[in-house]
C-alpha cells in the first residue's frame, strides 16, 4: 500500500499497489504544462483517505479524461486516463518516500499526435 499526497496535506490518497507502473511523461497540452511524471493504478486501487471535497476535477475538448487537482494548495494529485479510463494517471512526485530521480526509465507518450483533439 502506497500513500500519496498534495502540498499541504488536505488530500490523501491511498494506492493498492505494491510498486508504481508504466510511468511515463506526456506532451499534450495539460501535460507539458503539468510537468508531471504519471504511474497507473486501476480506479478500484485507488480511494480517498482524506479531503474528498478539497478534490477539484477540471476536464477539457473531450471531457474523457478528468484532472484532479487539491482547491487549496492547486497540486495536481491523479486524473480518470483518456486512453484508459479504467485506469488513474497518479502524480508520483506526491507518493510518500518517491522521487522522479529513482525512476530513470521513463517512456515519453506523444500525447499531442496520438489525442490531437486535447491539444
Amino acid at each position: 500500500m502506497l500513500r500519496s499526497n498534495c502540498h499541504c496535506g488536505a488530500v490523501e490518497l491511498a494506492l493498492d499497489v505494491d510498486k508504481l507502473v508504466k510511468l511515463r511523461r506526456c506532451n499534450c497540452s495539460i501535460c507539458s504544462r503539468k510537468g508531471a511524471v504519471v504511474a497507473s493504478v486501476k480506479l478500484e486501487q485507488l480511494k480517498v483517505v482524506r479531503g474528498q471535497d478539497f478534490l477539484t476535477q477540471y476536464t477539457f475538448n473531450t471531457h474523457m479524461a478528468k484532472h484532479y487537482f487539491c482547491s487549496i494548495c492547486g497540486i495536481y494529485t491523479h486524473h480518470q486516463r483518456r486512453s484508459d479510463p479504467t485506469e488513474y494517471g497518479i502524480n508520483i512526485a506526491c507518493v510518500d518516500g518517491v522521487s522522479i530521480e529513482d525512476y530513470l526509465h521513463i517512456q515519453y507518450v506523444d500525447g499531442k499526435n496520438k489525442h490531437p483533439k486535447d491539444v
